[in-house]
């Protein structure tokens, strides 16, 4: 798959927790990675309440090993600057974790906002993927992410491109067999947009989507193998889908990640 020349670009994006980078954007980033541009990654926690699957190390909390998961996860898919907000995580809707003095959720979306937009300045950056303003599937992280990056956006005239899922799309291709599924089912909230919402999709190669599929098993204390098998993996995971930001009521015209190819199947009819 042709790769444009995206060099000089700088494209930040703003996730709630580690692996949400892998899970949501890994074909991206690695694809604009490999087309030049300067990817900067900025995890607002540490993903405190994500628990680990496997035994930790003596004296190794939970934050310790998925940050070590993420830094590798985020060597694979290209990233050239990796900056941690050091928020905790705020844990499934209507749980204790809200309440959290350090919790995302909590935070004031103003500074966090300006948090950001200094780094998007710092940075150069003229690109800001983020949550969309549902957080996907409703987790107070993934909303306060898209608060922050929508003020960011908005105080920098940076273009936002809006991580979501094509849950039509996902009933079709592969029923129950993302990682979102299970999270919904256990915040009890539904989740993404019907395929007539979504501005863009962004595929990639056999290569990239190994490379994606490696970075999310770089997640081991959270995602076991057997949840993303290969044979079903391109169904399930071959596609990473985005609104574009909005200003003053207006979706701007194609950006950055188009520039990828957009295969989204309604592109040219909307």
């Amino acid at each position: 798959m042709h790769n444009p020349d995206l060099s000089g670009e700088t494209v930040l994006a703003l996730h709630a927790h580690p692996d949400d980078e892998s899970i949501f954007t890994g074909l991206t980033l690695r694809r604009l990675a490999d087309a030049g541009a300067r990817v900067v990654l900025v995890m607002a926690t540490g993903g405190d309440l994500g628990g680990s699957r496997l035994p930790l190390g003596p004296g190794e909390a939970v934050t310790d090993r998925r940050r070590r998961e993420l830094e590798d996860a985020a060597a694979l898919l290209g990233v050239s600057r990796l900056v941690l907000l050091g928020h905790r995580d705020s844990g499934l809707p209507g749980g204790p974790g809200t309440g959290h003095p350090r919790a995302l959720a909590g935070a004031d979306p103003v500074v966090l906002g300006r948090t950001v937009a200094e780094l998007v300045d710092a940075e150069g950056a003229g690109t800001v993927v983020h949550d969309d303003d549902s957080g996907i599937y409703g987790h107070p992280d993934h909303r306060a992410a898209h608060a922050a990056g929508a003020i960011a956006c908005s105080l920098t005239g940076a273009t936002g491109y809006r991580m979501t899922v094509d849950r039509e799309h996902l009933a079709l291709s592969a029923h129950d067999r993302h990682l979102i599924h299970g999270a919904a089912r256990a915040a009890g909230v539904g989740f993404g947009r019907v395929t007539a919402e979504i501005a863009v999709a962004v595929t990639g190669s056999a290569a990239d989507l190994a490379v994606k599929r490696d970075a999310m098993l770089a997640h081991a204390s959270q995602i076991d193998p057997a949840a993303v098998p290969d044979a079903t993996f391109a169904a399930a995971y071959g596609y990473e889908w985005f609104l574009r930001g909005e200003r003053d009521g207006v979706a701007p015209g194609p950006g950055v990640l188009d520039a990828l190819g957009n295969a989204h199947l309604l592109t040219g009819t909307r």
